[in-house]
C-alpha cells in the first residue's frame, strides 16, 4: 500500500513539474512576443493586430496552464495530507500493539496491585491499578481498580480525588461488585468535604438501592451520627 501510494505521489510530482515547465515556457514566449511587438510598432496595423492575437492566445494558454497547475498542486497537497494521516495511524497502531505486547497478564497485574494495596504500599498500588485501567479498561476489575484508587485517596485525605474515582465506579460500572461501597464512601467523602446535603443524599441512595447490604447498615449509622433520618426527599 505504501509503495503504491509513493508511486502515485511520484506521478503527481512529475505532472506538477511538467505543468510548471510548460507554464514557464509559455510565459517566456509571451514576454518575447511582447518585446518583439514593441519593436515592430512602426509596422502596419495588420501586422500588429496579428501579433496581438498571438499574444492573447498565449495568455489564454498561460491561464489554462495556471489553472491546471493549481488543480495538480491541490491534489498533491491532499495526497500528502492523506499520507501523513496514514503515517500517524500506523504509528498509533504500532504503539498500541507494543503496549499490548508489554502488558502483564490481567490477573497477575490486578493481584499484584491488590497485594500492594493490602500491604499499604500505596504508591506502588496506585501505579499498578492505573496500569490495569490503561491496559484493560473495559473489564469488571477495571471498576474495582478505580474503587481502590479512590480508597487510597480517601485514606490520604484527598477527598476530591476520591469522589471523582468513586463516581467513575458508580457511572461506568453500575452493576459491578463495588458500586454499593463506592456510593457509600462517596457519601462519606462528600461529608468530609463539607458537602453535607450531597453526602446525605448519597447515603440515603445506598439504603434505597441496597437495603439489605452491609453498606446500607453503615449508611444508616453514619446518618444517625449526623442527626438525620435514613429516609428523606428523593435524590436530586
Amino acid at each position: 500500500m505504501t509503495t503504491s501510494f509513493n508511486e502515485r505521489m511520484g506521478v503527481m510530482k512529475n505532472l506538477l513539474d511538467q505543468n510548471t515547465d510548460s507554464m514557464n515556457k509559455t510565459a517566456t514566449a509571451v514576454g518575447n512576443l511582447q518585446t518583439f511587438l514593441q519593436k515592430q510598432q512602426g509596422d502596419s496595423g495588420a501586422h500588429v493586430d496579428q501579433l496581438s492575437g498571438q499574444i492573447q492566445t498565449l495568455n489564454d494558454s498561460l491561464d489554462e496552464l495556471k489553472a491546471r497547475l493549481a488543480k495538480v498542486s491541490k491534489q498533491l497537497e491532499d495526497m500528502q495530507s492523506t499520507q501523513q494521516s496514514l503515517a500517524v495511524q500506523q504509528s498509533q497502531q504500532t504503539q498500541a500493539a507494543q503496549q499490548a505486547a508489554a502488558a502483564p497478564p490481567p490477573d497477575v497485574l490486578y493481584n499484584n496491585a491488590l497485594r500492594d494495596y493490602n500491604a499499604n504500599n500505596n504508591d506502588l498500588a496506585t501505579q499498578e491499578f492505573g496500569d490495569y485501567i490503561k491496559y484493560y479498561p473495559n473489564t469488571d476489575l477495571s471498576g474495582n481498580s478505580y474503587f481502590y484508587l479512590a480508597e487510597i485517596a480517601y485514606k490520604q485525605g484527598n477527598y476530591q480525588v476520591a469522589v471523582k474515582n468513586y463516581d467513575l465506579v458508580i457511572q461506568s460500572f453500575p452493576d459491578g461488585n463495588k458500586t454499593a461501597a463506592a456510593e457509600l464512601k462517596k457519601g462519606f467523602a462528600q461529608i468530609e468535604l463539607g458537602q453535607k446535603d450531597d453526602g446525605i443524599a448519597a447515603l440515603r441512595h445506598v439504603i434505597a438501592r441496597f437495603p439489605r447490604s452491609n453498606e446500607a447498615v453503615q449508611a444508616r449509622e453514619r446518618l444517625r451520627k449526623q442527626g438525620v433520618a435514613a429516609t428523606g426527599p428523593a435524590r436530586r
